[in-house]
């Protein structure tokens, strides 16, 4: 029960904590370690003066502070003025424990999960609120210090510059030295200037979350967006079991197998260290392969070893190279440091990590850039791994290295007693352009089942074309070009699609005009787009009075603008209702190529805020992955409202844990996945649905 006769509607959250386990193995392995604790909230209530404490437990052990006799003593710790510490612990947990209180932090989820974890409160995310989230559906960057700058946020408002050191002192275990006294951790009473500088830096981060969140509170997600972070957030809770004695096998031999190729490097070289880069550059050079020399990237070295007139002390050098260089573990590294005791990975999925787009991005383990496997005996190669029976395994199958990319998916195992069911979207992208675009033909192909990439060559170069059969060799060049041609891509787009190089450079500009004559509705999206982001822009378009352009009858996509902390700014309403932002956007009309559409955005090639290029193709490509991300939002809330549990997703594609005893599972969210979505009236969507003990493709 509250101590205080105050209730807010709102309060506003940052903890500090410490944890021996490094945040980059996530949140939830970072608060599943033995030593974790936390060791400063800071919270405001109805967006007043931000107040903080020390949590009890933490403040009370032997010797975190001295505030008289020596150190180390035995003290009941009662806060110093000076400290400033002038938050209620019990207030504190009422105020978190009650669904009526609205909890807001800047990337709740680390507050979620470490407040879970210290006090055992429930945190349900319906309760919560996520300000990164919210600054990143309207394209800000997704960190503290940055979204504050790209506001202009009063100097008093601004995360303080002195955190990373803070942190970097008392929130992460140190090194023992003579100097400290063989300590490994910092404690207040080891430097209280610094403890008062921390609490301070702790009360001005909510000072600058709070700050935000009034800037931005007007364009806070509509509850179907709300709701959905809450299902993601209980995804990511839930998280995914993984092999464990699988991995560990893997890294095990990875280990064991690394050292001895290093030693036997060592042996033949000479080099202290055959991994290191000038060390091999010397030695490459001293065997006369002096233009080599200057280049041991993985292209150089296999280009290389495709030589015959290699010395073989070269050769084998680069060979062994080319082995440690192969990144076939690193997956499964990082699900052994970031697993927690259950033997399940959590948090491995970014929300809104795409901001143009709205799409999720992947962290920790990356599931959005899985090898695909292709080896047709899975159960034996895994059965030999489990074994520790890697002779037999590379007898069999070749490399070890190879074989542990293409077995990385059946690391991620069911519960006990279960089954996944994998199901994803067919060709969901190609789906929702022909929708937008009114490309009829496109869509009869999609509702009659038939192969859009044999549809699109027969279209282009009209001929019949059969998969595996007649005419069956242009389906390769239909498929590149629909890949690489859907969002105004040219020549440069189909040779980087055309992976393996079948098509003639000669040919190219011809198939790029046999494409777009086959499809000119889409050509004519990429205009019309592009055309009413001008427009609304120029015209300074509001949301009452948006640019439409049709889609089918009753829905449109809506282009208009609108001032957000000060900026006015882009907005593209899709059809699920959820808009997509392009921040700060202008005209310039000084582009060489006519008027051209900016907007303020992170420079994908290095990362820094600034002012960022579009055109029709990519607004197109934005509009139609926004679209597809939403068919797959739809289908996840219902999923999960049916009472299933996601464990992970992937692109387009949902993991579901099911209990074995529930056989009907795989036939109901396929049936699920095919249904029509009501603010998508005639796009016809199609779910590939299958079953499997571990995960792998189908």
């Amino acid at each position: 029960m509250t101590t205080s006769a105050y209730k807010p509607r709102e309060m506003g959250i940052d903890v500090e904590t410490y944890s021996g386990t490094d945040i980059g193995s996530g949140a939830y392995a970072y608060a599943d370690a033995p030593d974790f604790e936390i060791v400063l909230v800071a919270y405001s209530l109805d967006g007043g003066p931000p107040k903080s404490f020390m949590p009890k437990r933490f403040a009370e052990r032997p010797g975190v502070i001295t505030m008289a006799g020596e150190v180390g003593e035995q003290l009941t710790f009662t806060p110093p003025p000076d400290f400033e510490l002038t938050g209620d612990e019990n207030d504190f947990l009422a105020f978190l424990s009650d669904p009526e209180v609205t909890k807001s932090a800047f990337n709740a989820n680390f507050e979620r999960t470490t407040l879970r974890s210290y006090y055992g409160v429930d945190c349900n995310p319906d309760e919560w609120r996520c300000t990164a989230i919210l600054a990143a559906t309207l394209g800000l960057p997704r960190s503290l210090d940055a979204v504050g700058k790209s506001l202009g946020l009063p100097e008093d408002q601004q995360k303080l510059r002195t955190g990373k050191q803070l942190i970097q002192f008392f929130c992460k275990p140190c090194q023992a030295t003579g100097s400290n006294g063989g300590r490994t951790r910092n404690l207040p009473r080891h430097d209280p200037d610094r403890w008062r500088l921390f609490i301070e830096y702790n009360l001005q981060d909510v000072v600058t979350e709070q700050a935000i969140l009034s800037r931005l509170k007007a364009f806070r997600p509509n509850p179907k967006e709300q709701r959905l972070w809450s299902v993601d957030q209980i995804i990511c809770d839930r998280g995914i079991r993984i092999d464990k004695p699988f991995v560990e096998g893997i890294v095990e031999y990875d280990e064991t197998r690394s050292a001895d190729l290093l030693e036997e490097a060592k042996k033949f070289s000479g080099l202290e260290n055959p991994n290191s880069i000038p060390q091999l550059k010397k030695w490459m050079k001293a065997q006369g392969e002096a233009a080599l020399g200057n280049d041991v990237t993985k292209a150089a070295v296999s280009a290389a070893l495709e030589r015959d007139d290699l010395d073989d002390d070269v050769r084998r050098m680069l060979e062994i190279r080319q082995q440690l260089g192969k990144a076939s573990t690193k997956k499964y590294q990082a699900m052994l440091s970031s697993v927690c005791k259950d033997d399940r990975v959590r948090g491995m999925l970014q929300f809104y990590g795409a901001n143009r787009t709205g799409r999720w991005a992947g962290r920790i383990v990356q599931l959005q850039n899985l090898p695909q496997n292709h080896i047709e005996d899975l159960d034996l190669a895994r059965s030999l791994v489990k074994d520790r029976d890697f002779e037999t395994l590379e007898l069999l199958y070749g490399p070890p290295a190879q074989v542990f990319s293409e077995l990385v998916r059946t690391a991620f195992i069911p519960s006990d007693d279960s089954r996944f069911v994998v199901s994803d979207f067919s060709a969901i992208e190609a789906r929702v352009i022909a929708w937008l675009a009114g490309e009829e033909w496109r869509l009869d192909v999609f509702r009659e089942g038939g192969d859009i990439y044999c549809a699109s060559a027969s279209k282009m170069f009209k001929v019949p074309v059969v998969k595996h059969g007649v005419n069956g060799h242009l389906r390769q060049r239909g498929k590149v070009a629909e890949l690489a041609l859907g969002y105004g891509g040219g020549f440069n787009a189909m040779k980087t699609m055309d992976k393996g190089g079948q098509i003639p450079e000669e040919d190219i500009p011809r198939i790029i005009s046999q494409w777009r004559a086959a499809s000119p509705n889409i050509v004519r999206l990429w205009k019309k787009y592009e055309s009413a982001a001008i427009m609304a822009v120029e015209n300074r378009r509001p949301e009452s009075n948006p640019v439409k352009v049709k889609v089918v009858k009753g829905i449109f996509i809506e282009f208009y603008t609108a001032v957000a902390a000060g900026v006015r700014s882009l907005f593209v309403r899709l059809p699920s209702g959820r808009s997509i932002c392009y921040w700060g956007a202008t005209v310039n009309r000084e582009k060489d190529k006519g008027d051209a559409l900016e907007y303020q955005g992170t420079n994908q090639k290095n990362a820094k805020w600034e002012t960022v290029d579009t055109y029709g193709g990519k607004i197109t490509e934005n509009i139609v992955q926004a679209t597809a991300r939403d068919c797959l939002a739809e289908k996840m809330i219902e999923v999960t409202n049916r009472g299933y549990k996601i464990v992970a997703h992937v692109h387009d594609e949902m993991i579901v844990d099911v209990p074995n005893n529930d056989t009907d599972a795989a036939k109901t969210i396929d049936a699920m996945m095919a249904e029509p979505i009501s603010w998508a009236p005639g796009l016809p969507l199609k779910g590939g649905t299958y079953e499997c003990p571990y995960y792998q493709k189908d």
